[in-house]
């Protein structure tokens, strides 16, 4: 009777197996490069929103301290006006990539600029139309 049992079980063949294996790796293959272009994305996405909080940032410290246009603007001093302990806040005026934003100095009425490295790394996905106007 115990022999009987054990003919009648069935099981996966090995040539199954990799039948399935090999589709999963084609799934694998075809959602990676996605979620990593979706990734690139949403850090340039994440960039172009800092740079306009850091220009609200230094129109507010202007207003407040009686600055003109053209006047020299340091990230110490606009520190005060981005939300304390966000990343942006402890981020020391350094973008995601970790590249300085408007070469560390910025100026009252002109834009920070994006970094040309954060630009080079972030280019194809974002090109210079998604920077306008944060990128010369």
């Amino acid at each position: 009777m115990l022999q009987k049992l054990n003919k009648n079980r069935g099981g996966f063949t090995l040539v199954e197996i990799m039948i399935v294996v090999a589709i999963i790796a084609l799934l694998a293959a075809i959602a990676v490069p996605n979620f990593l272009r979706a990734r690139k994305r949403s850090q340039a996405t994440r960039i172009l929103e800092d740079l306009r909080i850091v220009d609200s940032a230094i129109d507010q410290y202007a207003i407040e301290n009686n600055k003109s246009g053209g006047a020299t603007v340091q990230w110490v001093d606009i520190q005060n006006y981005l939300k304390k302990g966000s990343v942006l806040y402890n981020s020391g005026g350094t973008d995601l990539l970790g590249n300085m934003y408007s070469a560390g100095s910025f100026s009252v009425d002109s834009l920070p600029k994006l970094s040309a490295t954060s630009f080079q790394k972030l280019s194809d996905v974002a090109p210079s139309d998604f920077w306008s106007p944060f990128y010369p």
